[in-house]
């Protein structure tokens, strides 16, 4: 894996930071552990709230939102599979900004540098096609270079449309 392509834990951070981001809400996942754990030794002035599921992550999340925070949403695909009514709910039909980052558990090693949608397994390859039909827009981070073009993209497209944008976390956050 090139250096490019190795993405820590701190340049996500740095990129949250950048956004404005308030609130890091999650039900913690293995593709972004190093995130977690680096959120737990307080690397960030970021706000942790460990939630029971993705459906409270996403409602937490709402309500902060409500009350002028700025929060984002962390899980992997499979949460987010889980959740698709709420967020149709909460992010689509009350029009509630809510960026997601979603780890892209179960993608294979050989996947990494081609698109999600080309994986074998269907954990992965579903995740765009199912953004696409809710018409949530995406971002996939894959280098350094796209987290801190699409971080601060995927809020903005959060909050003028006033629904929910995704960040697909493509492989395992690096501890660096």
């Amino acid at each position: 894996m090139s250096d490019d392509h190795s993405i820590g834990a701190t340049t996500y951070l740095t990129a949250l930071q950048q956004a404005s981001v308030t609130h890091f809400i999650t039900v913690p996942d293995l593709i972004q552990i190093a995130l977690h754990q680096a959120m737990e030794r307080g690397d960030s002035d970021l706000r942790l709230v460990r939630t029971c599921n993705e459906d409270q992550a996403v409602c937490v999340a709402a309500g902060l939102t409500i009350a002028g925070q700025r929060p984002v949403v962390v899980m992997q695909n499979q949460g987010f599979y889980a959740c698709v009514n709420t967020i149709r709910a909460v992010a689509l039909d009350a029009q509630i900004p809510t960026v997601l980052m979603i780890g892209q558990f179960g993608r294979e090693h050989d996947n990494f540098g081609h698109p999600g949608t080309a994986s074998r397994r269907r954990v992965v390859n579903l995740l765009e096609p199912l953004l696409n039909a809710l018409g949530v827009p995406f971002w996939c981070l894959e280098s350094r270079r796209d987290v801190a073009e699409a971080v601060p993209a995927a809020f903005d497209a959060a909050h003028t449309r006033r629904g929910p944008a995704a960040l697909i976390v493509g492989r395992p956050v690096a501890w660096h």
